[in-house]
C-alpha cells in the first residue's frame, strides 16, 4: 500500500521536461535569417536569450571568432561561441566538446538552419575551432 501511495511522486519526475538549455543570441536587428535561425533553435527546445547589437564586430572579437569563420550572428553557450547557421544537433555536440572554443558555418549556406529557401541546399560544413586556433570540420552537410 504504502508502494502505491509514492507512485505519483516516481511519474512526476518523468512526465515534466528536462529544462532547455539557454544560448545567448547576438544580432543586428534587421537581420530576418537571424531570426529564423532562433526560431530553429526555440523549435528544437532551446531557450534563446536574445540580444540585438549596433556593433557585431565587436561581439564577435570579443568572443575570439576567427574572421575567416564569420556570419551574420553569434551565440554564445557554456562560454563557447556558436557563429552562423550552426544545427541545433551540432550546437548540442559542441557542448559535450571540452577541447573546442567554439563551432562556426561559415558565410551563410542555402539550406541550413535560418538559410532554407525552397529546395535549395548548399553543401557546408560545421567547423569547430581548438584553443589554439585550429580549426577541424565537426560535420559536413551534403549539398543538392
Amino acid at each position: 500500500m504504502r508502494c502505491l501511495a509514492l507512485l505519483p511522486l516516481l511519474f512526476t519526475g518523468v512526465l515534466h521536461a528536462a529544462e532547455p538549455i539557454t544560448i545567448d543570441v547576438y544580432r543586428d536587428a534587421n537581420c530576418g535569417c537571424c531570426k529564423a535561425w532562433i526560431s530553429h533553435l526555440q523549435n528544437n527546445g532551446f531557450k534563446v536569450a536574445d540580444h540585438v547589437e549596433t556593433n557585431m564586430s565587436a561581439v564577435k572579437t570579443r568572443l575570439g571568432v576567427p574572421h575567416n569563420l564569420g556570419s551574420c550572428h553569434t551565440g554564445v553557450i557554456d562560454g563557447k561561441f556558436v557563429e552562423g547557421h550552426v544545427p541545433a544537433a551540432d550546437v548540442l555536440k559542441l557542448r559535450e566538446r571540452a577541447d573546442l572554443i567554439g563551432a562556426a558555418v561559415p558565410g551563410m549556406p542555402m539550406g541550413s538552419p535560418g538559410m532554407e529557401q525552397g529546395g535549395i541546399r548548399d553543401a557546408y560544413a560545421v567547423i569547430g575551432v581548438q584553443r589554439d586556433g585550429t580549426e577541424q570540420v565537426l560535420t559536413r552537410y551534403a549539398g543538392e
